[in-house]
């Protein structure tokens, strides 16, 4: 069994999450996220839509993701700042084909004289490094590369973090579609056969074999089965040049 957790609305604080809840905003803590882990260490899914937050907050929760000992997967919608850094602990970390990640510079309010000033700094700078860390094991881009793509706050598609390797591979991407042949089947019924199907319908009314749809359903199912059975063994190579199996259960039974 899988479990699910929603990392949605900004990153906070444990001490102001009673807050958010009372106003009945979206908002995510740490406790949110280590309480949600499984103590059997089954598979994880994460998904996560949030601008960003605290830093000291993000960074706990990817420790944490990254410490579990089961299977982590994180699907990103939108993770910015210090949600970005969460997305990074997901192994594998997929992307909603219209989802981004944002990376920024680390921010905070700071007063007093500069020797105040000049340590907020460092502590700013500091932030930073440790954040490209998180950017850097994902990636295996260099933390120089990571800073200044972090100090222009670069914003990256479904593809470009997929290129950058900030995520693993782009949501639905891998659907299996169906099957293209010269036949033109692809799952349902072409316009000229729905046509065939509502004039034999018309020509049974009032006749003394009245239209069976259930029978005739059943008949093109395994029209659909013998052909797909000859296909398999041509390995995949078109059935008929111009005849699809719809068709050619119809031209027969007219035969």
């Amino acid at each position: 069994m899988t479990t699910k957790i929603k990392i949605n609305g900004p990153i906070i604080s444990n001490d102001d999450k009673w807050i958010y809840d009372w106003l009945e905003w979206d908002g995510t803590c740490p406790k949110d996220v280590l309480n949600a882990l499984p103590t059997d260490n089954s598979d994880v899914e994460v998904t996560i839509n949030s601008y960003g937050g605290l830093v000291d907050s993000g960074n706990e929760i990817y420790t944490a993701l990254m410490s579990y000992q089961g299977n982590v997967t994180i699907n990103v919608i939108m993770a910015g700042s210090a949600a970005s850094i969460i997305a990074m602990a997901g192994k594998p970390t997929k992307i909603s084909p219209v989802g981004q990640i944002m990376i920024h510079n680390a921010a905070m309010g700071a007063g007093g004289d500069y020797h105040t000033m000049d340590k907020a700094s460092e502590i700013l700078k500091k932030a930073n490094i440790s954040a490209s860390k998180a950017y850097e094991i994902k990636t295996g881009l260099t933390q120089e590369d990571l800073l200044s793509k972090m100090d222009y706050e670069t914003w990256l598609t479904a593809d470009e973090a997929k290129e950058l390797g900030f995520v693993d591979e782009i949501m639905f991407e891998n659907n299996e579609r169906p099957l293209m042949v010269a036949s033109g089947y692809v799952g349902t019924l072409p316009n000229n056969l729905i046509q065939k199907v509502k004039e034999l319908k018309m020509n049974s009314i009032g006749s003394q074999q009245p239209f069976e749809l259930d029978k005739l359903q059943d008949m093109i199912n395994q029209s659909i089965e013998l052909a797909l059975e000859k296909q398999n063994k041509k390995n995949q190579e078109p059935i008929m040049e111009d005849v699809s199996p719809y068709e050619r259960f119809f031209f027969n039974t007219q035969n």
